[in-house]
């Protein structure tokens, strides 16, 4: 047993001397607990900052994890003449809104026979292909990720040459309204089929007009 130390009758204490020995392994005991500590804290704020527990480890790289379901992405836009039904419909709708609430009051010049419109031009099918192409491209240069120059690049590279062709003196508007106290409305007629279509449709229908006696006789 260790030996009892005797307080010195006048009250003070001697200090106490450690040997150089154990005095080092003291300075790594405790340099062991201050890296220990700091790496307690670090994995604290790891924690902290980590997603929560549904998340996948694989969702920073885009591969779901096991039995989570992959995010829905968003339908990718089609032309609108691809569509049928109600799809073209909803579309229409949603183009009409935007052409009349935003491109006309905005960009709609003057009708005149230089520039005529159309009260109905959803009727006219290339009128509505291009007025939905430059409403898409719109869509995507008001987007953040196109940058401060994305709205610049739309009316350089899109909105000039759609207006051009949709609202041109000898386009598809030009038997329509040229002045807004004459609305008038009508489609033109465009080329007949090539040659060859013509040909081939011949051919198939002598084709088929052919093989019907034999069925009739059978």
């Amino acid at each position: 047993m260790p030996e009892s130390v005797e307080p010195p009758a006048d009250g003070e204490l001697e200090p106490v001397r450690i040997p150089d020995p154990q005095l080092e392994g003291i300075e790594a005991s405790v340099r062991r607990l201050m890296e220990q500590s700091a790496q307690q804290a670090q994995q604290l704020d790891h924690l902290a900052s980590a997603p929560a527990p549904g998340g996948s480890p694989l969702a920073a790289f885009g591969i779901p994890g096991l039995g989570v379901p992959p995010p829905a992405t968003p339908p990718e836009p089609r032309p609108i003449l691809e569509l049928e039904g109600e799809e073209y419909e909803d579309e229409l709708d949603a183009l009409s809104d935007w052409v009349d609430d935003f491109l006309l009051p905005v960009y709609g010049a003057e009708v005149t026979t230089a520039a005529p419109w159309c009260l109905q031009w959803q009727e006219h099918d290339d009128v509505v292909a291009w007025l939905h192409s430059l409403w898409l491209a719109y869509q995507q240069h008001k987007d953040p990720e196109a940058g401060l120059s994305g709205l610049f690049v739309w009316h350089r590279d899109f909105l000039t040459h759609a207006i051009a062709a949709v609202r041109a003196p000898g386009g598809p508007l030009s038997a329509c309204m040229t002045s807004p106290e004459r609305p008038a409305h009508r489609i033109l007629a465009g080329p007949p089929p090539s040659a060859r279509s013509e040909k081939a449709n011949a051919t198939e229908s002598e084709s088929s007009g052919s093989g019907e006696p034999d069925e009739l006789m059978s």
